[in-house]
């Protein structure tokens, strides 16, 4: 008997243990079906999840009821996130692009105060991640989903110093030096 208490206390010290995400109504579809007696109506909907600390998901519910549709939406966000890494917890490392059927995004760094500059289903991704400085643009599909999947795809090939030092067998110190060499040689020669 003891043992069944100590598993059921585990169980909701790890859900108070969960980080506590932030989550973002990117759209709301209603969809009809036509039946003998007239029609069906349900709902579609698209929902961004993070922990405004590096992570991210996105979800898509469908439920004859709008809150019903949300819910499945975050949970099935909450199932599929992902971990981005970022610099100084306020922006990308590298400029990227990304892709989804006729979607494609392309994201760039910027400096610190330019804020978050993109359209609709973007803003909502960048916010829940915890981007405060970005510049991007979506081309071609203007359709929510392919938008997010799109930025997803890219956020996904964003990679830090200490991933690509591990991945070259190199120290992260090594890796920017080289970088940031060719930016202070015309420094050194306007001076």
């Amino acid at each position: 008997m003891a043992e069944r208490d100590n598993r059921r206390g585990r169980g909701r010290n790890r859900e108070d243990e969960t980080p506590e995400f932030a989550d973002r109504l990117v759209a709301i579809n209603r969809v009809s079906k036509t039946v003998k007696g007239g029609k069906r109506f349900g709902f579609a909907a698209l929902v961004v999840v993070g922990d405004q600390k590096g992570r991210v998901g996105f979800g898509k519910g469908k439920a004859k009821e709008v809150p019903e549709a949300i819910r499945k939406a975050t949970e099935q966000a909450k199932r599929q996130m992902i971990r981005v890494p970022l610099r100084e917890g306020r922006t990308l490392h590298h400029d990227m692009e990304g892709r989804h059927g006729a979607g494609k995004v392309v994201m760039r760094t910027a400096p610190e105060g330019t804020g978050i500059i993109a359209g609709g289903p973007m803003r909502a991704v960048f916010e829940m991640l915890g981007i405060k400085d970005v510049v991007s643009k979506s081309l071609g599909s203007q359709n929510p989903y392919n938008m997010i999947r799109a930025t997803m795809d890219g956020l996904t090939k964003e990679s830090s110093p200490r991933q690509v030092a591990a991945r070259r067998g190199k120290k992260v110190a090594d890796i920017l030096k080289k970088d940031e060499a060719p930016a202070a040689a015309p420094a050194a020669a306007e001076a």
